[in-house]
């Protein structure tokens, strides 16, 4: 029930940004001069992404390790685990590169 309650608290802020961040209508503002912030923010954010990452998959595989050693017998079970983990850890840094792309 918890995770429902947070899934929907999630999608209402998804919904309601996408509105807040809605730009005015009226006459169209002048071009804003490139920003020298934002690649650097951009190199910052990915730089992180990666870095943290990389950490969680450490743990990951060093965690596999243990599971192995304990119990050889169960590396199936364990080898699935360990694909689907990597690719959830993965993906959250090619969400997170696409997002810095597009905030470009």
């Amino acid at each position: 029930m918890r995770r429902l309650s947070y899934l929907l608290l999630l999608i209402a802020v998804v919904l309601i940004a996408s509105s807040a961040f809605a730009q005015v209508g009226g006459a169209p503002a002048e071009k804003p001069a490139k920003a020298w912030s934002i690649p650097i923010g951009v190199g910052l954010g990915m730089g992180l992404a990666a870095g943290l990452a990389g950490l969680g998959q450490g743990k990951v595989a060093g965690a596999v390790a243990e599971a192995l050693a304990r119990n050889p017998g169960a590396r199936p079970g364990i080898q699935l685990a360990l694909f689907v983990g990597l690719a959830f850890i993965e993906s959250l840094v090619l969400f997170t590169f696409v997002l810095l792309i597009i905030s470009t």
